[in-house]
């Protein structure tokens, strides 16, 4: 099983940028596939998360309002638009899928990472 994420970047504040995360080798139809970021000295955390029920979201609050998860489970991809971005979004952004019950808040939840990608939002 592969994710593979692109469509980071660096930005200026106030800008948008959009990842994607392409998933192979299993479907992830059925299944919560979300997104985390990291910022250096920083544990990862959790921006966002497409859930069990079709059409069931999840965001951090300091995202709410600002991004939006989408999927499109015929292409095994998730997606990410960030909108008004801030400085403090910067960070390495990583996409997850998860096979396995529990908290789509949770990293231990997630059985599968992508490599992350880079977004810098510059003041």
């Amino acid at each position: 099983v592969q994710l593979q994420a692109s469509g980071g970047g660096l930005v200026q504040a106030g800008g948008s940028l959009r990842l994607s995360c392409a998933a192979s080798g299993r479907t992830f139809s059925s299944y919560p596939m979300g997104w985390f970021r990291q910022a250096p000295g920083k544990e990862r955390e959790f921006v966002s998360a497409s859930g069990w029920n079709e059409g069931t979201t999840y965001y951090a609050d300091s995202v709410k309002g600002r991004f939006t998860i989408s999927r499109d489970n015929a292409k095994n991809t998730v997606y990410l638009q960030m909108n008004s971005l801030k400085p403090e979004d910067t960070a390495v952004y990583y996409c997850a899928a998860a096979a396995r019950p529990g908290s789509v808040y949770q990293p231990a939840t997630y059985n599968y990472w992508g490599q992350g990608t880079q977004v810098t939002v510059s003041s």
